[in-house]
């Protein structure tokens, strides 16, 4: 069965930074764990690439706007390729796939009646290549995102008839599963209650942007085009443009995460189209939240913009995927805190996880023959910490599905702390000096080894390179491609050579401010 989940089109108006990287490394972690649990994924990210920002952007620079769309999205696909995101799909609006599918979708939602021509007037961002809700009379005002001044526009445009969907829309997000988080739906709700008017779905004065047919003089609004680019990617699988196609390829998309800047778009506009167009509205979208720095907003004019690039070089995508994951509910604001990341990481993963499996490892090897201890099928079965173990597990199949990273991370880690304390309540290194404790000291730190086991295959969607290590620690050469015959207690196997240990995960010593 087909799981296809996306990102928002990043748009290309500079390289990634830290909102989209932590965007696209949540939903690497969903993808990683649904292909673990069999599902056969298509993971969608991708790029937007038209629109006026681009097109000033570019003209700045004396250069062509194709050109610069071509350097920025190229750092995009470097970006993704060095943080090991494992994307099946990467879209450009730019393809020339991508303009036969806008020009067949228009044309089902103009045959619907749903396609008006107007005038366009009020204030317009075209940093966010959006329209405000300012007053006409309003007196220099400033978008609140990119504090510039609003540029006020008439002109005429197609518009898209959004208010033709006010019922179907308000049945729509009165389903508990389409909006996610809860807290979020509460604000989709109150803005449709308000009344759905149209939208702008063309521009003219605007050359960059796909041309609409039968329109001469408009391209389209850039909104309209990027989320079609969700469409375009699942068809670019070497079959025909055909929007009869989409059920068959993984659409409607299980669930669509994107920033809460752009909840309204994708909640309200975007299946709004697609009803329009006869098409399934996307079974979830998850708005989730802004990351600060130190308890700031984070800006270039504040010099505090914390650099994905420099993250990664210095910090390494263990630690980087580990702190966004495990201590930011996903959905909520979270707030980049350099102490507090650097305790975490090296608490919970070089300390608490690293220094529990490579004791563990090594007291083994010393009275095992290098080996995984024996355990009697009835101590196995009893053992104290084979309940908590599973308690996990289950905690994790519940959380992940639900993009709660922060509560599956909390969940492995009370595992390994379970074990930590367990193996220091034991003493082995007492009992072995006890005559007859070999078998009960055996029984022990091999379930201790077995917990280490599960933390590391379940440690595999969220931290892959370091789930990766644990595993080669006790002595398997791959991590499994599929969870369900592994993630059972009691599965390693007892008598198979342990590696010398070696430290998984280096402490992290920062020498200033990242």
């Amino acid at each position: 069965m087909t799981y296809s989940l996306t990102t928002p089109l990043y748009y290309v108006n500079d390289k990634p930074h830290l909102g989209s990287t932590y965007t696209t490394i949540a939903c690497d972690a969903l993808a990683r764990y649904q292909r673990l649990e069999g599902q056969e994924v298509i993971f969608i990210t991708g790029v937007d690439e038209h629109g006026q920002k681009i097109q000033r952007t570019a003209s700045e620079q004396g250069i062509a706007p194709q050109d610069h769309c071509d350097r920025i999205t190229a750092r995009y696909q470097e970006a993704w390729r060095q943080w090991g995101i494992s994307n099946d799909r990467f879209v450009r609006t730019t393809a020339e796939r991508h303009r036969p599918l806008v020009q067949a979708f228009f044309a089902r939602c103009e045959a619907s009646g749903d396609i008006r021509s107007g005038r366009q007037t009020g204030w317009y961002c075209v940093g966010c290549e959006e329209f405000k809700d300012e007053p006409a009379n309003a007196k220099a005002p400033c978008c609140p995102t990119h504090q510039k001044p609003l540029e006020w526009r008439d002109e005429e445009n197609l518009f898209f008839c959004l208010s033709n969907f006010q019922e179907r829309i308000e049945k729509l997000i009165q389903q508990p599963e389409f909006i996610a988080p809860a807290s979020r739906r509460k604000e989709i709700q109150n803005f449709v209650a308000g009344g759905l008017r149209d939208f702008s779905i063309s521009r003219v004065n605007v050359s960059w942007g796909l041309p609409v047919p039968g329109h001469e003089g408009h391209t389209f609004y850039v909104w309209f085009d990027a989320l079609l680019g969700y469409l375009t990617a699942l068809l670019d699988d070497g079959g025909a443009i055909d929007l009869e196609r989409l059920e068959s390829v993984g659409w409607p998309a299980d669930v669509q995460v994107i920033g809460k800047d752009i909840l309204r778009f994708h909640a309200v506009y975007w299946p709004a189209m697609l009803m329009s167009a006869g098409l399934p509205v996307p079974k979830r979208v998850f708005g989730h939240g802004f990351l600060t720095r130190e308890g700031q907003k984070m800006g270039k004019s504040l010099g505090n913009v914390l650099d994905p690039d420099v993250l990664l070089e210095r910090c390494g995508h263990d630690a980087v995927r580990w702190y966004l994951l495990r201590d930011i509910q996903f959905g909520e604001d979270g707030d980049f805190q350099q102490q507090r990341f650097s305790d975490l990481v090296n608490n919970d993963l070089a300390n608490t996880i690293g220094n529990l499996l490579n004791r563990t490892a090594s007291m083994a090897r010393k009275w095992f023959s290098d080996a995984v201890p024996p355990i009697e099928p009835e101590a196995l079965a009893d053992h104290p910490l084979k309940a908590q173990a599973e308690t996990v597990m289950q905690t994790v199949h519940q959380s992940m599905p639900e993009l709660r990273f922060q509560e599956a991370c909390e969940a492995i880690l009370g595992l390994a702390i379970s074990a930590n304390g367990f193996l220091n309540e034991q003493a082995p290194w007492s009992r072995m000096k006890q005559p007859g404790q070999e078998t009960i000291v055996g029984a022990d730190l091999y379930a201790v080894l077995e917990c280490t086991r599960l933390v590391g295959l379940l440690l595999s969607p969220l931290v892959p390179d370091l789930s990766t290590r644990i595993l080669a620690q006790l002595g398997f050469d791959a991590p499994p491609t599929r969870w369900k015959s592994e993630l059972i207690w009691g599965k390693l196997r007892c008598g198979s050579a342990l590696p010398e240990p070696q430290p998984v995960m280096a402490r992290l010593e920062l020498d200033g401010p990242l």
